[in-house]
């Protein structure tokens, strides 16, 4: 039995990049963050490449940051030289044995996953995607508890504290982002649509390349003020990706999209409850005229924001660390 829990050391392996998007690392973000205000010490373990945004959210936080090898067993041998106490798996692109490998080598192991656990072996497997504890489920490891569902979202501090303030005038403002990297391209195609139903609005559009997007638009580079500007907006467009946590929390009004096939699940859900407007993936002209109508009707827009409020609690991220802590605790190494 370890005497403090300061001695706790757990290891995040994920990564993030301009393919493979950021959304990994902000939900592992966020637990590093309640993991640190309860004296554990966090160290991540992967690649961060092609995002200054993404690189900034350790660097800032104080975060460690450990090239990771991708063979299963020369990663539990790291995790070895690195005494840590338990890991966290947040990829789709690891090899399947990974968490076996840790496992065997004495590793109590979270991982996270969107629905498919594809192939991995662990102690606890943690979907945070709406409606998950209703879906079927099949671990790979006979023995791994099932944390599932929203009441377990992973919410950063900048999140957490914020609170929704609209702007008042007589345009709505609309904020519009896919991701920390909009690594499908797609923000010059749906800041296109809103400029093309016709309506009065003003409009923020993040992207990681500058374009030109009409007056009624500002392009901004990707930003710590996403919270704020999440809090402020009558309408944010975005994809059905870990960003939607926050919105839901915050009780924004959100029109969806998806940019790739695992998002497919959480903007089902959503849609079908009418916590959000659903745009389609594409943004045609059936998009277009779905934006149309929540631009000029405020009462349709705050009815998504209603439906989605109060879906997200705040506190998943303390039930998740809760679960990590007890079992790396529990570990007799």
């Amino acid at each position: 039995m370890r005497a403090q829990q300061a001695a706790v050391r757990i290891g995040v392996r994920c990564d993030a990049g301009v393919s493979g998007g950021v959304g990994h690392l902000v939900r592992c973000v966020a637990l590093a963050e309640e993991l640190r205000a309860r004296g554990a010490d966090v160290v991540f373990l992967g690649e961060v490449a092609g995002s200054p945004w993404a690189s900034a959210q350790l660097g800032e936080r104080g975060l460690p940051l450990r090239a990771a090898p991708s063979a299963p067993v020369r990663l539990a041998a790291l995790a070895c030289e690195l005494r840590l106490d338990a890991l966290v798996l947040d990829s789709y692109d690891l090899p399947a044995g990974t968490g076996a490998a840790l496992r065997e080598a004495g590793f109590p192991v979270l991982a996270i996953v969107d629905g498919d656990p594809l192939g991995q072996e662990a102690d606890l497997y943690l979907d945070q995607n709406l409606g998950a504890e209703r879906r079927p489920f099949h671990a790979p490891a006979a023995d791994g508890t099932r944390l599932a569902g929203a009441r377990y979202a992973l919410l950063r501090d900048s999140v957490r504290r914020r609170r929704r303030e609209p702007r008042r005038g007589p345009e709505p403002h609309v904020l519009c982002f896919f991701g920390g990297t909009d690594s499908a391209g797609v923000a010059p195609a749906w800041a296109r649509a809103l400029v093309e139903t016709g309506r009065p609005f003003r409009g923020t559009v993040v992207s990681p390349e500058p374009f030109a997007a009409g007056d009624s638009i500002t392009v901004v580079r990707p930003t710590d003020r996403l919270p704020e500007l999440m809090a402020g907006a009558d309408l944010v467009v975005t994809a059905a990706g870990s960003a939607i946590w926050e919105l839901l929390y915050l009780g924004v009004p959100t029109a969806l999209s998806w940019v790739a096939d695992n998002q497919l699940i959480g903007y089902e859900e959503l849609v079908g409850r009418g916590a959000a407007a659903g745009l389609g993936r594409a943004p045609d002209a059936a998009a277009v005229g779905v934006l149309a109508r929540l631009l000029g009707d405020a009462a349709a827009r705050e009815e998504h924001g209603r439906r989605g409020g109060g879906l997200v609690d705040g506190r998943g991220r303390e039930r998740v660390a809760d679960a990590l802590l007890a079992l790396a605790r529990s570990d007799p190494r």
